[in-house]
């Protein structure tokens, strides 16, 4: 075969062999085939697309480019659920906890922030002694002992994924859905999930700005992952504005330990039993999502979802005893509030620029290579639709420097 061949034959709209795709992710992976064929050919599917077919020929490719957990052994259900990203979206520290308290396992495998979205990863960092680090063996350990993991992509994990990502980052084509689907499946799937919910976000926060982008991109998730043998649901989900009441990394750490001590906001916490739900019908342990409520809700008032919680930090190397001791009171070292400026009725937040305000804050990345301050953020004292009063206090930055 030869690159420029079935770059060609992308270009012009016709279906690729899964021999085809095998040949030009290997090709690449090996440094055989250069960046600017395979840039070629991502611009081709940008514009051209991908049957769901092939969408799954490319996500097995980039499964076959490296390490596979193998998590044989492991009682399941092992279920995982994958968020497109959004401003202050916490949910999976508390959503992991719970679902393992529920029963399931759940083999989570998550990313760094990189443009105005958070990553659970550098939440986790914020968490006094903290390891995400961890190697097959303690990934088993841990599925087995507590129930659930977080841990990050290793170099021997997808590493098709993180070459194409970084093309497509300087290529104009993040934002093809084909693309976008195989990368989040072949990590999702390579961690060992036998079942995924996704929580799909759009809106003014979220990677895909419309309910339209959104949905297409969850039809691909779900579609393509049927056709590799897996369960899988989505939930579209706002990202219109900024969820919960805290943006930046410890802040949000601390936001969810609130919340499995049943002191969370409504908006973060409806969403988390919904997706806990979710996650025990793709798993079986329950027939619909009322009863996966329920039980999630039994679980988390009972406490055995803050239970699991401090197990999980204890087991990968966290201070529990530090870290509770931090709630309410670690900090930026400056802080500055927003006032309303007259009586009325909050309007709500343009998550987007909340987003932005926080990574330039330090909160999150515009470049890999970017340092993040664990402790600056957003606290959103008003959210929308809540009455106020002229010169209240609807919103404290919290800041290293003037």
């Amino acid at each position: 075969m030869r690159a420029v061949e079935i770059i060609t034959k992308k270009r012009s709209g016709q279906e690729l062999s899964e021999a085809e795709i095998r040949f030009l992710i290997d090709g690449y992976v090996a440094g055989d085939i250069p960046d600017y064929q395979v840039s070629a050919w991502a611009m081709a599917v940008y514009f051209q697309g991908m049957t769901f077919g092939e969408t799954g020929f490319l996500t097995r490719a980039m499964i076959a480019s490296g390490d596979v957990l193998h998590l044989d052994g492991v009682p399941g259900p092992l279920v995982d659920k994958h968020s497109t990203g959004g401003v202050g979206d916490k949910v999976s520290l508390v959503l992991a906890p719970l679902a393992a308290a529920c029963g399931l396992r759940v083999p989570m495998m998550s990313g760094r922030a990189l443009g105005h979205t958070g990553g659970t990863l550098d939440k986790l960092d914020a968490i006094p002694g903290f390891k995400t680090a961890l190697t097959q063996e303690k990934i088993r350990e841990g599925l087995n002992t507590v129930g659930y993991i977080m841990t990050g992509q290793s170099a021997e994990v997808v590493p098709a994924d993180r070459l194409l990502y970084a093309l497509r980052d300087v290529s104009g084509t993040v934002e093809s859905i084909p693309l976008i689907t195989a990368s989040i499946l072949s990590k999702k799937f390579a961690e060992g999930a036998e079942a995924l919910v996704f929580d799909v976000k759009s809106g003014r926060g979220a990677f895909m700005d419309t309910v339209e982008k959104g949905r297409a991109l969850a039809v691909s998730l779900v579609e393509t992952a049927r056709s590799l043998g897996r369960r899988a649901v989505a939930v579209l989900t706002d990202m219109g504005q900024p969820l919960g009441r805290m943006t930046g990394n410890f802040l949000e750490v601390e936001e969810s330990v609130l919340c499995l001590r049943g002191q969370g906001p409504d908006d973060l916490m409806t969403l988390t039993y919904r997706q806990a739900a979710w996650m025990l019908v793709a798993g079986g342990p329950v027939k619909t999502v009322a009863e996966g409520e329920a039980l999630a809700r039994r679980k988390l008032e009972d406490g055995s979802a803050l239970k699991k919680w401090e197990e999980s930090v204890a087991f990968q190397g966290g201070d529990v005893a530090a870290l509770n001791a931090q709630i309410g009171v670690r900090r930026a070292k400056l802080s500055g509030v927003l006032t309303a400026p007259g009586d009325g009725w909050h309007g709500g937040w343009d998550a987007l620029e909340c987003g932005l305000a926080a990574t330039a804050l330090g909160a999150g990345r515009n470049r890999k290579e970017d340092t993040v301050l664990p402790d600056v953020g957003l606290e959103f004292l008003a959210k929308r639709g809540e009455p106020l009063k002229k010169g209240q206090d609807v919103l404290r930055v919290w800041a290293d420097s003037e």
